[in-house]
C-alpha cells in the first residue's frame, strides 16, 4: 500500500471509544451514505468485501483489513455487496490534534519524551486483529460500573494493535521504527552512558543510520535527544522532590554537578535551583 494516506493522532490525550458493534448486510444491500458524523469510525471486515467512497477515493476493504473514516465530509456507498458481509464498525472520538497527509508525505505532528503520536494508515491490513476488535465489542455492551474502563482499556488495546500493523506496511515506517527504538532506548539508559556505540549495538544498525532517522523523526540526534531527556527529567525531579540539586544531578544522568547546572540553565534559562525557588511558596507565617 505505497500510496496510503495516514491519519496520525498525539497523545495525550488518548482518543476515546464511543461505540463499537457487529453489523452483517447481505447480498444486494449496501452501506449507507453519510455526511458530517463528527466521529472517526472503523470498520473491520470478517467476511466478505465491502466498498465506500469518500470524495476522492473509492475504498474496496477486504476480510481482515480495517479501514478508518473521517469525521467531516461525504461518503457514499460504493456499490451493493456481492456477497453477505460481516463486519465489526468502532465508532470514536479525539479530543486532541490529529492530521491526515498524503503517501509519502511527513507527519507534521511530532511524539517528544512524554507524548506519542499513533500513526495509522486509512487502510490496514491486519487480520490477527479479529480478536481484539470481538473483546472490544463485548465491552461496550458491558453496563457495568466498571463498563467505561474496560471499554476504554479494550480501544487503546486496539489502537496498539493497528498503530503496529501499519507500522510493518506504511511506505517509510523503518525510519519511524528505528527512531522509536533509539528513544525508547535512550530513556531506559538514561542514567547511563548511552553511547551512540552501545545504542547502534544494542539496535543491530549503523550509527550514522540511527542519527539519521532521529533527526527525520524528531529532529534531533541520539545524544540530543538524550540530553533533553535527561534535563526533563530534572526538571520534574526539581519540582516533586526536595532532594539536593547534586542528587537530582546524579538521578538523571549527570556525573558533575558544574557541567549538569551548565546545561540547565541554557535548556531552562535558570539554573536549577533558581528554578525550584520559582515554583516554590513562602511560608505563610
Amino acid at each position: 500500500m505505497q500510496d496510503m494516506p495516514v491519519m496520525t493522532f498525539r497523545c495525550p490525550p488518548l482518543p476515546f471509544l464511543v461505540d463499537a458493534g457487529r453489523r452483517a448486510y447481505e447480498i444486494g444491500e449496501q452501506h449507507p451514505s453519510r455526511v458530517d458524523l463528527g466521529v472517526f469510525e472503523l470498520l473491520y471486515i470478517r467476511k466478505g468485501q465491502l466498498r465506500v467512497r469518500e470524495e476522492e477515493r473509492l475504498w474496496t476493504v477486504e476480510a481482515g483489513q480495517a479501514l478508518l473514516l473521517r469525521p467531516a465530509g461525504a461518503r457514499w456507498s460504493g456499490g451493493t455487496c456481492l456477497e453477505p458481509v460481516e463486519f465489526d464498525l468502532v465508532q470514536f472520538q479525539n479530543s486532541g490534534a490529529w492530521e491526515e497527509t498524503a503517501a509519502g508525505s511527513e507527519p507534521t505532528l511530532l511524539g517528544d519524551h512524554f507524548t506519542h503520536t499513533i500513526r495509522l494508515p486509512r487502510l490496514i491490513d491486519v487480520p490477527a486483529a479479529g480478536e481484539a476488535f470481538e473483546q472490544l465489542t463485548e465491552a461496550a455492551a458491558d453496563s457495568g460500573p466498571d463498563g467505561f474502563w474496560l471499554r476504554q482499556q479494550r480501544f487503546a488495546e486496539l489502537l496498539r494493535i493497528l498503530e503496529a500493523g501499519g507500522r510493518e506496511g506504511a511506505q517509510g515506517a523503518a525510519a519511524v521504527s528505528v527512531a522509536e527504538q533509539a528513544a525508547a532506548y535512550m530513556k531506559r539508559h538514561f542514567r547511563e552512558s548511552a553511547s551512540n556505540a552501545e545504542l547502534a549495538e544494542a539496535l543491530g544498525f549503523h550509527a550514522v543510520y540511527i542519527a539519521r532517522c532521529m533527526v527525520e523523526v524528531f529532529g534531533c540526534t541520539p545524544q540530543q535527544y538524550l540530553l533533553y531527556y535527561r534535563l526533563d527529567r530534572a526538571k520534574l525531579l526539581l519540582l516533586s522532590t526536595d532532594w539536593p540539586i547534586a542528587q537530582v544531578a546524579e538521578a538523571c544522568g549527570f556525573r558533575q554537578l558544574p557541567h549538569f547546572t551548565r546545561l540547565f540553565a541554557a535548556h531552562a534559562g535558570m539554573p536549577p535551583l533558581r528554578f525550584r525557588k520559582r515554583f516554590t511558596p513562602e511560608v505563610p507565617y
